[in-house]
């Protein structure tokens, strides 16, 4: 697998006011989520406890999905959740906060959700290749290629974006796919108490969601094991106290970023050396790290 990622980032933005026809999305499939985040990265239990301890839990979000037709079901807030048995089943992926970007070859900036940690300068990842660097992007789109589903590359090449997927052989040391029997606990989890959800779902199909709110799933994560339902509840108290107390480089620059942010799509009011002036000034003298620099 080959890809050319310079000047792209089509699988870290959500592009489709850009390109409508050409973007895909998560939406379909059998349980859709009840967000709107564009390729969200499912995170495994043991990634976002590694995020908890260095401080990035501001940098998390849950996801919970409709359930299959086959599927347990729980009602929160008037919608349907997809369950196992009475306990609403979640994910936990990387925040996409609006950022002023100009991915796959557009000339404009705008502004277009992003990954947390895209720089939208160089449009590299500030995390990658270190230990934090998730495995779902590490390996993408190997997943979507063995699936024989369309890849973000494609996508990017039918919008005029270039040559992106040069070679689309799956790596033999691919990982197994994020979800599935396999992945409870380890990257599905179960939250324990449905009826301390009340609003919450509210919230986050309205985008609102609460540091409470997302410290709650941070917390039942972390306190899962692999292979299990079940969740330690002295964990889970502990890692949701302190996703709750976080106050990263990460979490302040979604706010700012939120803050200062047009309508979605819309074209960033600021000349290139102001908006690379405040892009330093929000993430870089912030505390981010450094993206590869890669030519």
């Amino acid at each position: 697998m080959e890809l050319r990622c310079e000047g792209c980032a089509g699988c870290c933005v959500d592009w489709r006011p850009l390109a409508p026809e050409a973007a895909g999305s998560d939406r379909t499939g059998d349980r859709p989520p009840l967000d709107d985040a564009y390729d969200l990265v499912p995170l495994t239990r043991d990634e976002i406890a590694g995020f908890l301890d260095d401080g990035l839990g501001d940098a998390l979000v849950p996801r919970l999905f409709e359930p299959a037709e086959a599927d347990s079901a729980v009602r929160i807030d008037g919608a349907e959740v997809a369950a196992a048995g009475d306990r609403p089943v979640f994910a936990v992926g990387l925040r996409k906060p609006p950022k002023p970007v100009a991915p796959i070859g557009t000339d404009e900036h705008r502004w277009l959700d992003a990954c947390v940690f895209l720089d939208p300068t160089t449009l590299q990842c500030r995390i990658h290749g270190d230990e934090r660097y998730p495995r779902t992007c590490s390996t993408y789109p190997a997943h979507n290629l063995e699936l024989d589903a369309d890849t973000e590359c494609e996508r990017v090449e039918a919008a005029g974006g270039g040559d992106r997927l040069l070679d689309d052989a799956v790596p033999d040391d691919t990982p197994p796919l994020p979800f599935g029997p396999h992945a409870v606990g380890a990257t599905v989890f179960a939250y324990p108490d449905p009826d301390d959800l009340d609003g919450v779902v509210d919230r986050l199909r309205a985008e609102r969601l609460t540091p409470d709110d997302r410290a709650r799933f941070i917390g039942a994560a972390v306190g899962s094991s692999p292979g299990s339902l079940s969740v330690d509840r002295d964990r889970m108290a502990a890692a949701r106290t302190r996703a709750r107390a976080a106050d990263s480089w990460a979490g302040r620059a979604i706010r700012e970023w939120t803050e200062r942010a047009a309508g979605d799509g819309d074209p960033v009011a600021l000349d290139p050396d102001a908006r690379d002036r405040l892009v330093r000034e929000l993430e870089d003298d912030a505390g981010a790290p450094e993206t590869p620099g890669w030519e």
